[in-house]
C-alpha cells in the first residue's frame, strides 16, 4: 500500500480446453492465466453446471475502498467461452480523506474495468451490492467490448449510505460511466452522477428519496416483446416496493430500479436472469455459491 492508498489489480483470461466427464471429453472453459494484487484476489473457480461454464469470484481482502485507491480489472473471454464473474461479499466505499485540488473535501476512489469477449463468447458480470457510504468520493469505469455473435450480461446495484443506520448520502460524489462497443461502435453509453446532500436525492429525476438504484442490461443479441413483457409482469408480480422499468435496446435489454431495498432489485433481476438464460442459452440459472440468496 502506497501513500496514495491500494494500487490492486486483477487480470483473468479464460479459454476453451478439454475436460473428462463421466469418461468422456468435453469442451470446458478454463482460467488461461490468473493474475492479481492485493487488495485483489481472485479465488478458485467452480464448475456447478459442468464444465462448459466457469463460475470465478472476486475478493476484496481491504474490506473496501478508501480516497486514493485505484482497482483494475481487465477480463478477456476468448472465443466460445462462457463465464459467470461475481464478488465475494458487497462492495463497500468508505468516506474519502485526504484533500485534493481536483476534490476538496477528499481524494477519489476509482475503478476500473475492461471486459473483452472473442467471437461467440458468453460472460456474465454480475457484482453483489455496492454500499456508497457517506462522504465517499468514487468513479467506476467499465467499458465492454464485444465481437460479433458474444453476448454480455451485467448489472450494478448500488446503495448510497449506510440506510440501517438512518445514514444518508449526505456528502461526497458517485459516477458511474459503462460503455459497451462491438467492432469499434458505441452499442450502449451510460453515464450516471450523484452529489451527496443535492435535490437529487429527493427529485423525481433522481433518488426520490430512495437509497437503491439499479441497472441490468443484456447485450449482444436483439430481444423479443415476448421477453420485455415478461421481464415487466415478473416486476408487477412480486407486489413491490420500488419502481422499475424495462426498455428494449437494438442489440438487448435494459431493466432499470429505484427503490428501499437492493435484495429486492436483485431478485428481480435473477428472474429476467433465468428468462433470458432460458431462451437464449437453453440453460437454467445456476446461482454462485457465495451469494446470501
Amino acid at each position: 500500500m502506497t501513500g496514495l492508498g491500494w494500487q490492486g489489480f486483477a487480470k483473468l483470461v479464460f479459454a476453451q480446453g478439454d475436460a473428462l466427464r463421466d469418461g468422456k471429453a468435453e469442451r470446458a472453459t478454463k482460467p488461461l492465466i490468473i493474475q492479481a494484487q492485493a487488495p485483489l484476489k481472485v479465488q478458485r473457480s467452480f464448475y456447478p453446471e459442468g464444465p462448459e461454464v466457469c463460475h470465478t469470484t472476486i475478493l476484496h481482502t481491504a474490506g473496501g475502498m478508501v480516497g486514493g485507491d485505484r482497482l483494475s480489472i481487465d477480463i478477456q473471454a476468448q472465443a466460445n467461452t462462457k463465464v459467470l464473474l461475481t464478488t465475494a461479499a458487497a462492495s463497500k466505499i468508505y468516506g474519502s480523506y485526504g484533500q485534493s485540488q481536483v476534490y476538496p473535501q477528499g481524494q477519489l476512489a476509482q475503478q476500473q474495468i475492461q471486459i473483452k469477449l472473442e467471437a461467440g463468447a458468453y460472460l456474465e458480470w454480475l457484482p453483489q451490492e455496492m454500499i456508497v457510504f457517506d462522504g465517499a468520493i468514487y468513479r467506476q469505469d467499465l467499458r465492454v467490448d464485444l465481437a460479433p455473435t458474444a453476448c454480455w450480461l451485467g448489472w450494478e446495484i448500488t446503495r448510497f449510505g449506510r440506510t440501517a443506520r438512518g445514514e444518508r448520502f449526505l456528502s461526497g460524489e458517485w459516477r458511474s460511466q459503462t460503455e459497451v462497443w462491438q467492432q469499434g461502435h458505441p452499442v450502449w453509453i451510460d453515464r450516471q452522477s450523484l452529489n451527496g446532500g443535492t435535490a437529487m436525492l429527493d427529485s423525481p429525476h433522481g433518488l426520490a428519496g430512495q437509497p437503491v438504484v439499479a441497472s441490468l442490461i443484456w447485450l449482444g443479441q436483439a430481444v423479443d416483446q415476448a421477453q420485455i413483457d415478461q421481464a415487466r409482469q415478473l416486476w408487477l408480480a412480486s407486489s413491490p416496493q420500488g419502481e422499475a422499468g424495462v426498455t428494449e435496446l437494438e442489440l438487448g435489454l435494459l431493466c432499470r430500479y429505484r427503490g428501499p431495498s437492493s435484495q429486492e432489485a436483485q431478485q428481480w433481476f435473477v428472474q429476467v436472469w433465468r428468462i433470458l438464460r432460458q431462451v437464449y442459452w437453453q440453460r437454467s440459472v445456476v446461482l454462485p455459491r457465495v451469494w446470501p440468496l
